[in-house]
């Protein structure tokens, strides 16, 4: 990793004030993304992947038509409109290319383009190839839990809407880095994304260990009335503005309890829904969160999570339309987060999704 994000202290310890919390306190990881050019050796976010030249590529092969927004621009005319607005916004978190990265790109979309003008197949009538959505090394990110001998987590999805619930379809794949000799040089990419919130900006990783505690939607109703109790609040010293003194729950939902952001681990981030328990289809087993793919990594109700090394950047970018808090350009649902889901028993059971 060549560089480090650091979340500040929670402005009150959550098992000083809440005793009963601290049963409750969850490891999760930070994964920081920030545009970069990450390489197949690299934990990244929407980075090249540690593919085998002879495992083939995985394909949806699910109908597209029910899912068609209008949207009709190929990944890399995605990213070559991002580089575009970057540069004349001066954008130090946009997308940044070299000369050379950048002429390459541009003939792929020119081909891409010249293939939909002579009439593509539609996305229903052929197997749409996936995209990379994560890699992660389980020496950057400890907290995994792979199977067997995998050491690398990949998670790809398709960047068209599924029924029933309109988000991208999401595969996961476990494997050792270890066994993969030759790489796939060129992976193939779809004609076209659903929208441009599907296309992840490559990203490097600075992954950060903290604590979490869960939302309050996930607490008992016992627990909730406590967190709920301003008077709590108040004999415990808790330094909190009195503006909280009819709502506390808020200020711990958004200044304590779980951490916004992708992240890998630690307590779901409800509030789209109330708390939707996932099971295993093969065990029956509760399923526990693996990674969160998220459109934000912060916004005005949770903007106390910040890095100190964003902060400053943050605050002169937001004034010019321009913000690190969305550094993957990724955007599900309403702005919300894709939460994936694996069985503690069998990593490799069948995996689950979920948009809060």
């Amino acid at each position: 990793m060549v560089f480090v994000r650091t979340t500040p202290p929670r402005p009150v310890e959550v098992s000083a004030v809440f005793p009963e919390l601290a049963p409750l306190a969850r490891p999760a990881v930070r994964l920081h993304p920030r545009p970069g050019s990450p390489s197949v050796r690299d934990s990244s976010v929407g980075g090249p992947l540690l593919w085998p030249a002879e495992e083939p590529w995985p394909h949806c092969e699910d109908s597209h038509l029910h899912g068609d927004s209008g949207f009709r621009q190929s990944p890399a005319e995605v990213r070559l409109d991002r580089h575009s607005r970057a540069q004349r916004h001066e954008d130090p978190y946009g997308p940044s290319f070299t000369p050379e990265e950048e002429a390459a790109m541009a003939q792929k979309a020119a081909r891409l383009a010249e293939r939909l003008d002579a009439g593509p197949p539609w996305p229903a009538e052929c197997p749409v190839p996936l995209l990379p959505v994560a890699q992660l090394y389980l020496r950057d990110v400890p907290l995994l839990r792979p199977p067997g001998q995998a050491d690398l987590l990949q998670v790809l999805w398709c960047p068209y809407d599924h029924e029933p619930d309109w988000k991208p379809a999401t595969a996961v794949f476990w494997r050792s880095a270890a066994s993969v000799v030759d790489v796939l040089a060129t992976p193939p990419e779809p004609y076209e994304a659903n929208c441009s919130g599907y296309v992840p900006e490559p990203c490097l990783l600075a992954p950060e260990a903290i604590t979490e505690y869960p939302n309050s939607l996930d607490l008992s109703q016992e627990l909730r009335q406590v967190v709920g109790d301003w008077s709590r609040w108040q004999e415990a010293g808790a330094d909190v503005d009195s503006s909280y003194a009819d709502y506390p729950a808020e200020f711990y939902d958004g200044s304590l309890a779980d951490a916004p952001g992708w992240k890998v681990g630690g307590w779901p981030p409800w509030g789209r829904t109330d708390p939707y328990r996932r099971y295993c289809a093969v065990c029956d087993a509760r399923m526990v969160p693996l990674l969160t793919i998220a459109s934000f990594e912060w916004d005005s109700g949770t903007r106390g999570w910040a890095p100190y090394e964003d902060r400053a950047a943050y605050a002169a970018g937001h004034r010019a339309g321009l913000s690190p808090a969305q550094p993957t350009r990724v955007e599900v649902g309403s702005a919300d987060n894709m939460q994936l889901y694996v069985c503690p028993t069998s990593p490799e059971h069948p995996h689950t999704d979920l948009i809060q």
